[in-house]
Order: structure tokens, then C-alpha cells, then sequence
């Protein structure tokens, strides 16, 4: 019997991302099948766990360049069914297409075109960039034969220009065996904040330390810790988390290095709130933040900027508020009422657990992935 042969395409993820890695590429080598993922954004070459990885980082080359490298791995490995994760994989992988009739899933999990990629023009030429990679995400609908839908609010525009094309909604659950679980009950005048990913004034950093500052002016004689996981990317990223640092200078705060994917919920296992505050804008409100997942899988309470895509996928108020990030005043004046109700921490972090277990784990949706994908087939 004919094995299937499925590749994993992208540009931007890592070979060792969560979801293409430990969760879609390892879920289909169990079932059965031969896997290999190909990245432009890291450098390995060889097996891991059964599962072939060719990948490189050059990302700063041209297009044709990656596209090229792509177009390589597609002809090398000759693959039934290609998972592109952006638009350039899906158009790499248009001559197999042709030539094996391969299916091309596009697992659409980033906003495109962010506001990243069109920040760098100024007016009105960001205006035209943004059209143009409006137009180049309409082509790798147009090109691709399935639709993965990380979550409901990134349907648009494909789901409603495609509406034929087969589809389904991946959310990004974590799988229990990654999972650290600590549920912590509150120490009389102490708490731990815990921020995790990039240091910069769009992912929430400044919202973060606004609300410590907060909380440590209402209860001076508490002793607050800060816990930060992560690093800043960019120069400007540095400059500003530089300048927190010293505008806040708090006395307890701990920063860590990015912890791996299987050692991140240990990482934080500290923290009895864990906060993602980023700014409010339209890209943002259509991309939902999935370390909650984690933060409810480890059992931890959250205060998350009150996020459109959040609101529709994750019952928030079961385990942790949805404020407006820059509000400090009424975040410090959330966390001091845990402080002051410890039996309310105490039921939303037991929820937190909870909602995970019946609502928010992989093992939920991962057979729904596989069949998906077993149809997909040519």
C-alpha cells in the first residue's frame, strides 16, 4: 500500500514550530504517514522524531530566491498534499500542483498583510503595498485547493471570495503532554504578574508595566513580582523596554530568555496572573493571542486585552477579565481584587484548568485535522 507523502511549507515559522511541529507534523506521523517540513527561517537539515526536516534561514534573500528553494524541496520530494503557511509557499508549490495534481492546503494562521509588512512606507505608498499583498493573499486562495482556518476571524477574505473550497477551523490548543499544570493559590501580600513574548510597545510591554506601576501605588506595603519571558526583536523594541526599565525600575522583577516549546509552561510556573495587553487596532482584533491556551492548560488566571477574536473564541470570564490595555486604573484595581478575594483567584484558576480540559486541548480537534487532511488526498 502507497504511503502518502505530505510537506510542510513555510517561510516565516520556524522548522520547530508548535503547530506545524508538534501538533499537525506529529499528529500525522503517528496515523501513518511520510512527513517532512521545509522552513526558510531556521537551519537544520536531518530527522527528527521520524519527521524530515530540510531547512534554511534566508530570509533575507529575494523572493525568486526563496521561491526557488521551495520550488526544490516540492520537485526533490514530489509530496501528495503541501501545507503552505504563507503566500509564497502556496505559489512555490503551484508547478507540483500541476504537474502531480497535489492538493495545497493553505493553513492561514497570520493576518496578511500585517501591519508589519507596510509600516516601513510612508504615505500613500504603504497604502499601495498594502493592496498589493491583499491582491498576492487572493492569488494563494486562488491557487490553493483547501483552506486550514486557524481561527474564524481570519476566514476573511478567502472564505468569502473561495466559498467552495473545502475548509475547516484548526484552533491552536496545546496538546497535555507539553503541558506544566500549576494551579497556585494566592500567598497573603505577595503576587507574581508574568508577561511572556516580544518586549515592544505593540505586544503590550508598556500596558504591563503601567499596571504594575498601578498596583504598587494603591498597596505600597505588597510585594510585587514581575516576571518576564521573552526578548525584544527590533532595535527600537530594545530602546523602549530600556526605557521602561528605567522609568519603572521595580525591585522584583526576573527576566528570562524565550523558553523552548516544550519547557514554556514550566517557565512560568511561578506567575499567578499571567497578562498579554497589546495595543488595540484592527489587525489585533482579528488575531487571537493562543498562549492563553497555555495559561489555562497550566491552570493560571489572565488579564488579556479585550480583543474581538479572543472575545468570540475563549469564554474569558470563566478564568480572567478583558480589559482596554490602557487602562491601568482598572487592571491594578483587577488584580487587587483578587488580592482582596483569594477564593475568587482560587475558582478561576481551578476554571482555567478546566476550560482546558473540556474545551481548549488538542486532543479535541486533532482527529478532525487528521480526517481533513486524509480527504485532502488526491
Amino acid at each position: 500500500m502507497k504511503i502518502s507523502k505530505l510537506l510542510f511549507l513555510t517561510t516565516a515559522h520556524r522548522y520547530d514550530d508548535d503547530r506545524i511541529f508538534y501538533h499537525q507534523a506529529k499528529a500525522l506521523k503517528e496515523q501513518g504517514y511520510e512527513v517532512k517540513i521545509s522552513s526558510l527561517s531556521s537551519e537544520f537539515q536531518g530527522t527528527i522524531n521520524g519527521i524530515e526536516i530540510e531547512s534554511y534561514n534566508v530570509l533575507e534573500k529575494s523572493i525568486q530566491d526563496k521561491k526557488r528553494i521551495l520550488e526544490k524541496v516540492c520537485n526533490d520530494y514530489q509530496p501528495d498534499v503541501i501545507i503552505c503557511s504563507e503566500p509564497l509557499a502556496v505559489i512555490a508549490a503551484k508547478n507540483i500542483r500541476k504537474k502531480k495534481k497535489a492538493s495545497i492546503i493553505y493553513d492561514i494562521t497570520e493576518w496578511y498583510p500585517s501591519m508589519r509588512m507596510v509600516e516601513r512606507f510612508s504615505f500613500p505608498f504603504n497604502i499601495i503595498h498594502a493592496v498589493k499583498f491583499f491582491l498576492i493573499q487572493l492569488y494563494a486562495g486562488f491557487i490553493s485547493t483547501h483552506y486550514i482556518f486557524g481561527e474564524e476571524t481570519k476566514k476573511f477574505p478567502l472564505a468569502y471570495f473561495f466559498p467552495f473550497k473545502k475548509s475547516v477551523i484548526i484552533p491552536y490548543y496545546p496538546d497535555h503532554v507539553y503541558i506544566h499544570k500549576n494551579i497556585k493559590s494566592l500567598e497573603s501580600g505577595k503576587i507574581t504578574l508574568c508577561y511572556t513574548g516580544q518586549f515592544s510597545e505593540e505586544k503590550g510591554i508598556g500596558n504591563f508595566f503601567a499596571a504594575a506601576d498601578s498596583l504598587r501605588k494603591k498597596v505600597p506595603g505588597l510585594t510585587i513580582s514581575i516576571l518576564l519571558i521573552g526578548s525584544s526583536r527590533k532595535e527600537k523594541d530594545e530602546k523602549y523596554f530600556s526605557e521602561l526599565i528605567k522609568k519603572y525600575r521595580f525591585e522584583n522583577i526576573r527576566i528570562e530568555k524565550p523558553a523552548s516549546f516544550e519547557t514554556f509552561t514550566e517557565a512560568y510556573a511561578d506567575a499567578d496572573i499571567c497578562f498579554d495587553l497589546r495595543t488595540l487596532n484592527y489587525e489585533n482584533h482579528h488575531c487571537l493571542p493562543i498562549k492563553i491556551f497555555y495559561y489555562a492548560a497550566s491552570g493560571k488566571t489572565v488579564i488579556y486585552t479585550d480583543l474581538k477574536a479572543t472575545r468570540q473564541h475563549v469564554d474569558v470570564s470563566k478564568f480572567g477579565f478583558l480589559v482596554d490595555p490602557e487602562n491601568s486604573e482598572r487592571i491594578s484595581e483587577l488584580i487587587l481584587n483578587y488580592i482582596n478575594n483569594p477564593e475568587l483567584y482560587s475558582e478561576h484558576a481551578r476554571n482555567a484548568r478546566k476550560e482546558y480540559e473540556t474545551k481548549y486541548n488538542w486532543n479535541m480537534i486533532r482527529d478532525t485535522f487528521l480526517n481533513f487532511i486524509k480527504k485532502s488526498i488526491p
